[in-house]
């Protein structure tokens, strides 16, 4: 049975797989590395455009660590949670110092590197050093639970979650990692949260949610979450202040960002906090 389903997941990859540019030929490690960093909690059409202006700038890490951090922040400018950009630039500099610019290849150096966790150290083995490794993320799981007899996955990746992926994939390092890849984009694409598309899903055969006919809880599986006014939000448009400007801007210039005073104070303190926002003679700027 796990033959048929890496057989039947590569080869719809085969034909299927969507055109990014992270996934033509001679994308590096490095490049790979920022595509997915990029694309945690953001649609990879939006993605695709900021990932090759960023390699066009930084197409090593070396690149990027000559830089301020300040300018990662710019760059990154509206793709949401910037702080991934400061975990890039540091794993930039690891990179560079560390490693002699080269990204390194097993699981362990990843994971040692700033801002790296178990999904991206996974994901760069595997995408970018064609490793034996599974790659889980939202989609995967969903996939896997399915396929299993389960309508959905948690919400979080566990050990269980590693190990059920693993014994999906082949023993061909190679193979692997296209399944690994074929695997998440059929989540993405056809094994949805809410509207699955089983009719053209290549797995439907071997799915045992699918053979069960269960359907799925009503509603959504957890409740959408409120942007317009959230703290998030607020942050948002301060740094747009920020990234906009070429010299320090004095508090005046970010008070009119929100109407609302304890939330404008709480956004601002938390992206000092944070590393996003330096203080300077009581204005303000990139690091």
């Amino acid at each position: 049975m796990t033959d048929d389903i890496w057989r039947l997941a590569a080869d719809w990859f085969a034909e299927n797989a969507r055109d990014l540019p992270w996934r033509r030929p001679g994308t590096t490690p490095w490049g790979v590395l920022v595509s997915e960093v990029m694309s945690q909690q953001t649609p990879v059409k939006r993605v695709a455009p900021a990932w090759e202006a960023w390699l066009d700038r930084w197409p090593t890490p070396a690149d990027l660590a000559a830089e301020p951090t300040g300018e990662a922040i710019r760059m990154w400018n509206r793709l949401g949670y910037p702080r991934r950009a400061l975990r890039l630039h540091a794993a930039a500099v690891a990179i560079a110092t560390d490693h002699d610019n080269q990204v390194p290849t097993t699981i362990a150096a990843l994971e040692a590197l700033p801002g790296i966790g178990t999904y991206t150290a996974r994901a760069v083995a595997a995408f970018a050093h064609r490793q034996r490794h599974p790659v889980v993320d939202t989609n995967v799981r969903r996939v896997v639970a399915r396929l299993a007899g389960r309508p959905d996955a948690g919400m979080a990746t566990t050990p269980a979650d590693l190990r059920a992926a693993e014994q999906l994939l082949p023993p061909g390092e190679e193979d692997a990692a296209v399944t690994s890849a074929a695997l998440m984009e059929i989540g993405a694409l056809i094994c949805t949260a809410r509207a699955p598309s089983c009719a053209e899903c290549p797995l439907a055969a071997v799915c045992e949610w699918h053979a069960s006919g269960e359907e799925l809880p009503e509603g959504p599986s957890r409740k959408p979450q409120k942007y317009t006014g959230t703290d998030r939000h607020v942050r948002g448009l301060i740094m747009a202040v920020l990234r906009e400007a070429d010299l320090p801007v004095p508090r005046v210039s970010l008070d009119g960002v929100w109407h609302e005073a304890e939330r404008r104070e709480r956004a601002l303190a938390g992206l000092v906090a944070d590393g996003l926002v330096a203080v300077e003679d009581e204005r303000y700027r990139l690091p």
